[in-house]
């Protein structure tokens, strides 16, 4: 990933967002076909929107279809979203401020306070418009589509799924309608880009810097100190227990003998830590790991961690949930519940980032004309 985008991107920057000045919140989804299809409605928000799909290289294309002709050209100021959805290996279309509402409703619990889904809202809503404006195909297989419905790219709701989440919640599809539209337009830039918005689910009391886990140093994916997160979150620690066996065997050091097992052992000990107070890495027998890769082959939650050996058996702890880079979604909890804005939690997390309107990104364009 780069931190910055250069020149001919920047030109493509102002001609992406010249065509997206219009962009506003809707409650509406519309679907258009590249001809006949089989017709049917779906009701998000207050309205009922008609949809039609049809089979393109064997995969279902739902698409919105407007209700009138003021109406597209509405929706037409606002970029298409085509989300690949893994379940059904089908393609839906959807506006984008629909798309971040799929994601907000998806990415973070919908009983969370207002600014932290409207914070998650900015991060969703930058990380789709970064990635159309670099036509970024990271994680695809296809042209059909621009992103997954997975953590590949973002969890997202699909508009079926959102349908039944307005029914069964009410008041929880209220929260994420909300929090969309009060962010609508607005993305978190850093020396007016958009920014690589990651986030996360739970910290260990702090984020990580980006270069300890991904491949650059970016200069708003700093650590900070989140020590909200320990109070709310779920997943704030985890204990695990497996045999001593199987933990070296995960890690390939399966040859180390018994006598590894005494708590005074050299061949397991963390050999350096992250800014973060992480575990950036660590030996095992005669071989170094880093904490991400002894996270994901023991499958821990976070390459925070420790343990202890008893007898034949290793007990890990774990703290905090995911990468640890960029937002924690429990901590702007926890600021949002301390009086904390949308804009001052993103500013927070994002090192160095602000919240711009997408019209002070494309040469003073007037938003919505």
């Amino acid at each position: 990933m780069s931190s910055r985008v250069g020149k001919r991107q920047r030109a493509s920057l102002h001609l992406w967002f010249a065509f997206v000045s219009g962009l506003i919140a809707s409650t509406m989804i519309w679907v258009a076909l590249h001809g006949g299809g089989n017709s049917s409605s779906i009701e998000i928000g207050s309205e009922k929107s008609t949809f039609v799909q049809k089979k393109v290289a064997d995969r279902l294309v739902t698409k919105n279809e407007p209700k009138s002709v003021g109406e597209k050209e509405e929706w037409e100021k606002q970029p298409e979203v085509r989300v690949l959805l893994s379940e059904s290996n089908s393609v839906e279309a959807v506006p984008l401020e629909t798309y971040v509402q799929g994601v907000v409703a998806a990415e973070m619990p919908i009983n969370f306070e207002p600014a932290a889904l409207e914070a998650q809202a900015l991060a969703a809503r930058t990380y789709i418009v970064r990635r159309l404006l670099l036509k970024d195909r990271t994680g695809m297989n296809t042209s059909e589509a621009d992103v997954t419905n997975t953590q590949t790219h973002q969890v997202y709701r699909s508009l079926a799924e959102m349908k039944r989440l307005r029914k069964d919640d009410a008041e929880g599809w209220g929260k994420v309608k909300s929090a969309v539209a009060r962010t609508a337009g607005e993305i978190i830039v850093y020396r007016g880009e958009p920014i690589e918005a990651l986030f996360f689910s739970t910290s260990n009391g702090y984020t990580e810097n980006s270069e300890e886990v991904f491949a650059n140093k970016l200069p708003y994916l700093r650590s900070v100190a989140s020590p909200w997160d320990k109070e709310g979150s779920p997943r704030a620690r985890e204990t695990i227990e497996m045999e001593l066996a199987d933990f070296y065997r995960k890690l390939d050091a399966g040859s180390i003998t018994a006598n590894v097992s005494r708590k005074d052992s050299k061949a397991l000990r963390i050999l350096e830590w992250t800014a973060g107070k992480r575990v950036k890495e660590m030996l095992a027998g005669e071989r170094k790991w880093t904490g991400e890769e002894v996270r994901h082959r023991l499958g821990l939650r976070s390459a925070a961690f420790d343990w202890i050996i008893d007898n034949d058996k290793i007990i890990l702890t774990t703290y905090g949930s995911g990468h640890g880079v960029g937002m924690s979604q429990w901590g702007a909890q926890g600021m949002a519940k301390a009086g904390k804005t949308a804009r001052e939690i993103v500013e927070y997390y994002y090192s160095g980032a602000a919240v711009e309107e997408v019209s002070k990104l494309a040469n003073g364009l007037n938003y919505g004309s």
